[in-house]
């Protein structure tokens, strides 16, 4: 049970499963075989180290702007509040993703609804959401895990449909789709990007800047400057000792430099490994499908979307973390119970993400405006279901993720008439 818990949580293992199978049906040879299956693993693992690298340098920014601004409430952190059911919920939990990735594969084959979920992060967290909410009901251990496997497997080919009109407009094909579970809000996204249609070519990458902002036509410059701002604003907020703790031996001055160049770092090294990995299990894909579930497609973490619109990417972080501040704002007061705080590394992936959702169909106008709604939903969901959780001990961290919440919400709301 650990080794298939573990194979099926390690997505760089799987994909490269899926890229040998693909490969092998096709009558590649062995050289190819092995040479397009260890491309995927390590084209994956490159980019998950990115996307490591990102994660921690924006975890540092959190700090340093909840310490520096005074901001207590409750981070919306799908790890952390992961970490915090394991304990109790582990088996149900685990057991519900094992079954959850079976039923997507059934599901694919059996409905329309043909995609195959393999960002299993995702699925964790909402495999854990799923116990959680079963578990809060009174079910027994085996009735959570069937239906919570049922349910994670028809959303895992479900919620990627909501998104693949939006996918074709951005990536040009009908290849892969979105799996991410915010799916909601990029669909959502680009529904709202739509009422900019009549500006849809004055796309984000578009944007004619004067000569004086000409680096922000480099993605990666762009990124630079706009995290050193971000970085410098929250250190000389937060003060020397609270940045000199998170610093360690470095000078709290230069901590904010490295870090947002660290960030910077980890999102070229993402880029790359995206465009590596990326390359083969769609070519490998082709094979499965035609095999073994036709027409289906491979649902892919979003970092895949964001070559084709960089600067949407930056857009929709800012617009979203902008709305995540407002929400804050709101909260406070209107004195609600618990306040989520938003954490930038789920703003810079699910916002920019959405940013371009929204540019795919408004130009940057949709960029902004689909991920600023996508960025309120991010904190405002989670005060619904905060409390369910902290019935069952959960409490310090919750999901901020669009999908889990809505689904989550539901999915309570529903089994609270038969109490």
């Amino acid at each position: 049970m650990d080794f298939i818990v573990s194979f099926l949580s390690t997505p760089a293992v799987l994909l490269g499963v899926v890229a040998f199978i693909g490969l092998m049906a096709q009558k590649k040879d062995a050289s190819e075989v092995m040479t397009g299956t260890f491309k995927t693993i390590i084209g994956f693992l490159i980019f998950a180290s990115g996307g490591m690298i990102m994660t921690g340098a924006l975890q540092n920014f959190n700090k340093l702007f909840q310490s520096g601004f005074h901001i207590q409430g409750v981070v919306a952190s799908p790890e952390a509040a992961t970490a915090l059911a394991q304990t109790e919920y582990g088996l149900v939990t685990s057991c519900i993703l094992i079954l959850g990735f079976v039923m997507n594969l059934v599901i694919a084959r059996i409905t329309p609804f043909k995609n195959i979920f393999f960002t299993t992060g995702h699925s964790l967290f909402f495999a854990c959401v799923l116990a959680l909410i079963f578990k809060a009901h009174h079910f027994s251990d085996l009735n959570a895990i069937l239906l919570g496997g049922l349910l994670l497997g028809f959303f895992s080919a479900f919620f990627p449909q909501l998104c693949q009109p939006f996918m074709r407009k951005i990536t040009g094909s009908d290849d892969q789709a979105i799996g991410h579970f915010n799916m909601i809000g990029y669909a959502l996204s680009g529904l709202i990007g739509k009422l900019f249609s009549k500006h849809k070519e004055q796309t984000t990458e578009s944007i004619k800047f004067p000569k004086w902002l000409s680096i922000f036509r480099d993605f990666l410059m762009g990124v630079a400057v706009v995290m050193l701002i971000i970085f410098y604003i929250a250190t000389l907020k937060a003060g020397k000792d609270v940045t000199q703790e998170l610093a360690g031996t470095q000078h709290w001055l230069v901590f904010p430099f490295v870090q947002a160049f660290t960030f910077t770092a980890g999102m070229s090294i993402l880029m790359s490994g995206v465009r590596m990995f990326l390359a083969e299990i769609t070519e490998a894909f082709v094979s499965i499908s035609e095999k073994f579930i036709p027409n289906s497609k491979p649902a892919l973490d979003v970092p895949t979307v964001f070559p084709y619109a960089p600067t949407a990417v930056l857009v929709g972080f800012i617009s979203s973390y902008a709305a995540g501040l407002l929400g804050v704002a709101i909260m406070a007061i209107f004195k609600f119970p618990v306040i989520i705080i938003p954490a930038a590394h789920i703003c810079f992936f699910s916002g920019g993400t959405a940013g371009v959702f929204g540019n795919s169909t408004g130009g940057w106008r949709g960029a902004i405006a689909g991920s600023f709604v996508a960025g309120l939903l991010l904190v405002f969901l989670p005060t619904v279901l905060y409390p369910v959780y902290g019935t069952l001990g959960i409490e310090g961290s919750t999901f901020p993720n669009i999908d889990y919440n809505i689904t989550g919400i539901l999915l309570d709301k529903l089994l609270s008439l038969f109490n």
